[in-house]
């Protein structure tokens, strides 16, 4: 019998070093029974999708898991199709501080920015 030989699939989507250090602060400061974040595009606003970044408490097979230094990111699995080939990273600023994602498969957003469709 031949063995058959896998390579690693790729993560859905890349994590630059700040999105990674800001999920290590998220956890650190997470409620006892958090297991990781969570990545979800509910639907809301005037696009149609927006992203969403929550506490989970409970691993869902159907999750894309993404092991970080500092703690899991979980994709929903409902989401993975809107956001592969995306990059997320964390940005602050003197104004705003957030997570900013650049998503190729997005086709046009809102014109403040809370909500894309793809």
């Amino acid at each position: 019998m031949t063995e058959v030989k896998t390579r690693a699939r790729p993560a859905a989507i890349l994590l630059t070093p700040g999105a990674e250090a800001r999920i290590a602060d998220l956890m650190s400061a997470a409620p006892a029974d958090a297991i990781g974040v969570k990545l979800s595009t509910p639907r809301r606003g005037c696009s149609g999708l927006a992203y969403s970044v929550d506490y989970v408490t409970a691993a869902n097979p159907m999750d894309e898991r993404i092991d970080t230094p500092g703690g899991t990111l979980f994709v929903d699995g409902s989401s993975v199709l809107y956001l592969i080939g995306s990059t997320m990273d964390w940005v602050e600023d003197d104004f705003t501080a957030g997570f900013v994602f650049n998503n190729p498969n997005a086709k046009g957003a809102c014109g403040c920015g809370e909500s894309f469709t793809v």
